[in-house]
Parts: C-alpha cells; sequence; structure tokens
C-alpha cells in the first residue's frame, strides 16, 4: 500500500472489500449530498463513496496521507485534527446538513462524539466504524452494565443504530478488538439544553457508579440549591436518559446551574 500504519494516529486500514460495500450500502450516499469523512486513511471508503456522490469532504490528520488524497479529483481535503474543525462552518459551506461517516481512530474515537455533539442541529445523520464495546456502550438501555455517560449523552440527541459488527481481520492490521458500524440520526424531539450543565450533571452521576446517586449527584444539586424532588436512592444506571434530561431542564429553569449555553 506504501504507507505504514502509524500508532500514534490509531490507524488501521480497512480492506475487506465485502465489509466495505456493506458499510457504503448503508450510508447509500448520493449526489449532492454533503458528505464529510473523518480519517480517510487509504480511501477504502473514500473511494466508493465519491464514485456515488461525486464530492466529498475528508477530515486527515496524517500530512502524508492528506497530500496522497489532494490528488484525487472530487476531494476537498481538511488537513487537521477533527477535534478542532467547525462543522457548522462546513455546513455553510455546504448549504446544507452534512452527513458525517467514518473508521475513527478507536484511541479518540469519544471525544470525537462528544465533539460532534454541539453541531448534531447541523448534521443528518452519522455513520461510523467504531469498537465494538464503545457501540455496546452507546446504544445501552438503563440498567444494563454498559448504560453510562456516553449512553445517557449520546440518545439524548441522536437515535443509535447499530448496524454491522466487523472482525479484525477485516483491517491491516488489525485491531485486538472487534468492531462494529454505528449509525445515529439527530432526534427531532430533542429537547435545547445547556450542553456543559447536562455534561456535568450526567458525569457527577456516574462518576461513583456503585454508590446511589445520594452521595454524588444529590451533593452535586445541594451545592446549587436545587432542593426539588428527585429520586436519589437509586444508582446512576437504574435512571433512564428522559429523567437526566428532565432534571437538566429543572436546574437550568431554576437558574441552580451556571449557564453556558443551549445546545439547539
Amino acid at each position: 500500500m506504501g504507507h505504514i500504519a502509524r500508532k500514534r494516529f490509531g490507524q488501521h486500514f480497512l480492506t475487506d472489500e465485502g465489509v466495505i460495500g456493506d458499510i457504503v450500502q448503508a450510508i447509500a450516499p448520493q449526489p449532492g449530498q454533503a458528505l464529510v469523512e473523518i480519517g480517510p486513511g487509504l480511501g477504502a471508503l473514500t473511494a466508493p463513496l465519491l464514485q456515488r456522490c461525486k464530492a466529498l469532504t475528508v477530515i486527515e490528520l496524517d500530512r502524508d496521507l492528506a497530500a496522497r488524497l489532494r490528488k484525487r479529483e472530487g476531494l476537498t481535503v481538511v488537513e487537521g485534527d477533527v477535534l478542532s474543525v467547525d462543522f457548522a462552518a462546513l455546513a455553510d459551506a455546504a448549504g446544507q446538513p452534512l452527513r458525517v461517516v467514518g473508521n475513527l481512530p478507536y484511541n479518540i474515537s469519544t471525544p470525537i462524539l462528544f465533539a460532534l455533539l454541539p453541531f448534531a442541529h447541523r448534521i443528518a445523520d452519522q455513520h461510523f466504524m467504531l469498537q465494538k464495546e464503545v457501540v455496546d456502550r452507546m446504544a445501552a438501555r438503563e440498567k444494563t452494565a454498559d448504560y453510562g455517560r456516553l449512553s445517557v449523552m449520546l440518545q439524548w440527541r441522536f437515535t443509535v443504530e447499530p448496524l454491522l459488527e466487523v472482525p479484525p481481520e477485516a483491517f491491516d492490521p488489525p485491531p485486538r478488538v472487534d468492531s462494529t458500524v454505528v449509525r445515529l440520526v439527530p432526534r427531532s424531539d430533542a429537547p435545547a439544553l445547556d450542553v456543559r450543565l447536562f455534561e456535568e450533571l450526567v458525569q457527577v452521576s456516574f462518576s461513583q457508579r456503585r454508590k446511589l446517586l445520594r452521595h454524588t449527584l444529590g451533593q452535586w444539586l445541594q451545592a446549587r440549591g436545587y432542593t426539588a424532588p428527585f429520586d436519589l436512592q437509586r444508582r446512576a444506571e437504574e435512571v433512564p436518559v428522559a429523567e437526566y434530561v428532565q432534571l437538566a431542564m429543572a436546574v437550568e429553569a431554576t437558574g441552580a446551574g451556571a449557564s453556558a449555553g443551549a445546545a439547539p
């Protein structure tokens, strides 16, 4: 392939043509749509996506790969860290919501998912290849071991749909874990929230999973002067997403939390 995978970038290049075809079919790109691919690497997904949609924006941190990608007609290459990319500006430039796809570097997949949250109102859908256990946590329901901060933060804003499991041998070099392709679609009924307040509330709740919420969330609420009833005699994993959302809205409405700006 002429390029050695770099561990510092978490590079594992997808090579299985059958898997690639299944992913592209799930994405179903159409000409004229605003597609953005994160971490295109050697272009395993890039080529078939470009063939269907005719134009594609790619975000690549590896400068050698970025230089190689610039030689392809129809590609707009954004060279840099995806965590610093302004997706709202990309949507403005495209004049429509973005369809974001990618085989995400597993070492920073969760930060990427959180970085995209504020742009959910500018995104049509997302299709990502991720470590299977990360997708399990994204899609987990309350009262399960996988249910946690990632589950709550994403399910507030997106529907999360695991699509396809992918074995290590589909990559070069093979990762030491199984992978899953997941689809995230922004929820039209998601209430506007102060994202920083909500994230802090959820993080505090799951900071000590084995303890009852009165030891963690209860103290956090008390410190903010919030006294309205909320059942704190539960563990964090027992509380549904909707209850966390309602509590965050109530805390914000009473002025008990310092507002950092609501997300559309």
